[in-house]
């Protein structure tokens, strides 16, 4: 059995897309490709085929891995979680106090990390800093650049 992996709502039903998408779109179109090519002739020279045949072990690897992490797949409940400390799911609001910027991320599993969405991994150093952290919290987040201390500001969900 594989390692089970946290995801929020979003995050499981994007993994359930893909797979539908890989099954019912993909995996169509590479055996439409593959038949195509062997109606051309001659399979031992037959650059086409070889390259469906190989798009069509790519996408079944592809379907088996989400398939067996959908298998180990487990969905945090929101609700039943601790809103006075940061814990994964936690929109967080930090204020870096070299600068006085401030930032707000939410901690997501490692897999549905964006940095762009805001949306920070639960292992990287500013989320691990943060886990267990109450509002007014200081915490010294260490960086390649250095030491910046963050004060935390507001934590919701």
């Amino acid at each position: 059995m594989g390692e089970i992996k946290y995801y929020s709502k979003e995050g499981l039903q994007k993994l359930k897309d893909e797979l539908e998408h890989l099954t019912k779109v993909e995996r169509p179109k590479i055996s439409q490709q593959i038949a195509e090519a062997r109606d051309k002739g001659d399979l031992s020279e037959n650059a086409e085929y070889d390259a469906a045949k190989e798009a069509q072990g790519l996408c079944e690897l592809k379907i088996s891995k989400l398939q067996a992490e959908l298998a180990n797949a487990r969905i945090l409940d929101e609700s039943k979680m601790d809103t006075s400390k940061v814990l994964l799911l936690s929109v967080v609001t930090i204020k870096n106090l070299k600068n006085n910027s401030k930032m707000r991320y939410t901690i997501v599993p490692e897999n549905e990390a964006d940095l762009k969405a805001g949306k920070i991994s639960v292992s990287s150093p500013i989320a691990t800093a943060l886990l267990g952290k109450k509002v007014g919290d200081v915490v010294d987040v260490t960086v390649p650049v250095g030491v910046i201390p963050f004060e935390i500001v507001e934590i919701t969900r």
